[in-house]
């Protein structure tokens, strides 16, 4: 395994609350024992927008970043009820965000509208991890690759700051079912999103890739024989300081 730098992120979904800022340390502690042993890694916490400044603020552990699960597509202030501004989410103190989740998609959020969100939040200075998969009725069609080529080609343009977008690719068909795909098959697809961002992007250096979807402390480890593979978004696991610590653990060991 090279000395590459490697992302745990966890989305804790509509869960949550302020007692939960104690899972901080020791996710702190377990990612500084593996710095030291020269094991790079990061941390993001991407947490339910009422959490944001409180965990921000209280937050000590430079190994550890805070972020948000989705924005309004429209940019700084407006008549748009419950909603939050990716502007609004940075100076609460979030540092990344999520885009085009599939539970967003579900909700109404199509290519067009993510790709505003996208740009909106390049503005406010977000690092972006956008999300694209492809259903369980598309992936039986044999369509996996023409929908992502999809979703990438319509939501990012050239304008956008390749370092400051990761993408992640989390089958819709995988998150929450305890099912992953073949490893084989999952380099394909990783290979092909690459070489997809390189063209849209018109860039050089591979942009960061991050798999998600029922990524557990058991199946981790498969993961860790795909270079493509820069890191993890980590759904229910994440909710559970132990479970996020043991696949943390469990990756490099």
């Amino acid at each position: 395994m090279t000395n590459k730098l490697v992302y745990f992120i966890g989305n804790w979904k509509m869960f949550g609350d302020i007692s939960q800022i104690k899972s901080i340390k020791l996710l702190h502690q377990v990612s500084s024992k593996f710095k030291k042993k020269r094991k790079r890694n990061k941390i993001v916490l991407c947490i339910p927008n009422s959490l944001i400044n409180f965990f921000s603020k209280n937050n000590k552990y430079k190994s550890i970043s805070i972020g948000a699960q989705n924005c309004h597509h429209k940019e700084g202030y407006g008549a748009f009820t419950g909603s939050e501004s990716a502007s609004m989410i940075k100076k609460v103190g979030a540092e990344y965000i999520i885009l085009g989740h599939s539970e967003s998609r579900l909700d109404g959020d199509n290519n067009k509208k993510i790709k505003m969100k996208i740009q909106s939040a390049l503005n406010a200075n977000l690092t972006i991890i956008f999300c694209i998969g492809e259903t369980l009725k598309e992936k039986r069609a044999k369509k996996t690759f023409s929908v992502i080529k999809k979703q990438l080609r319509e939501s990012l343009n050239i304008k956008n700051n390749p370092r400051k977008i990761i993408i992640a690719y989390e089958p819709v068909w995988s998150i929450g079912t305890g099912n992953i795909p073949n490893m084989s098959e999952l380099k394909k697809i990783f290979i092909f999103v690459k070489r997809e961002i390189k063209k849209i992007l018109k860039i050089k250096k591979s942009p960061i890739l991050i798999y998600g979807g029922s990524v557990n402390d058991k199946n981790i480890a498969k993961f860790s024989s795909i270079s493509e593979i820069n890191g993890f978004l980590i759904g229910g696991a994440s909710r559970s300081p132990k479970k996020f610590v043991d696949i943390i653990k469990n990756y490099y060991t």
